[in-house]
């Protein structure tokens, strides 16, 4: 590497020479972040749209939250879940595809 003073501009100006081993190195390692680019051009093309099953009230999000702070991820999200399938076994019961019960209406 060569550091020198440029006259004419009065700038600093670095010439950098590289040999052969040191091609290699940057030629691998660029190699190396192609790879890893096109790994996650592969995931976000592969990657699927998110549906939103349910559209929660803000005031329902906010007391999953609490609840989450409170009590911890795993067990809100089962407790969730054990909510939903039973709510939705009663909602099975007795009622076909796209009907909903009278009160509920």
């Amino acid at each position: 590497m060569i550091v020198k003073r440029d006259g004419e501009t009065d700038e600093w100006v670095i010439n950098v020479k590289y040999n052969k081993e040191d091609r290699e190195k940057y030629s691998d390692a660029i190699d190396r972040m192609q790879e890893g680019l096109d790994s996650m051009i592969d995931l976000y093309n592969e990657a699927e749209d998110d549906e939103e099953l349910i559209q929660y009230e803000e005031e329902v999000i906010a007391a999953i939250k609490d609840a989450k702070e409170t009590f911890g991820n795993d067990f809100i999200d089962q407790k969730i879940n054990t909510i939903v399938k039973e709510v939705l076994s009663l909602m099975q019961g007795g009622q076909t595809r796209g009907q909903t019960p009278e009160k509920d209406k």
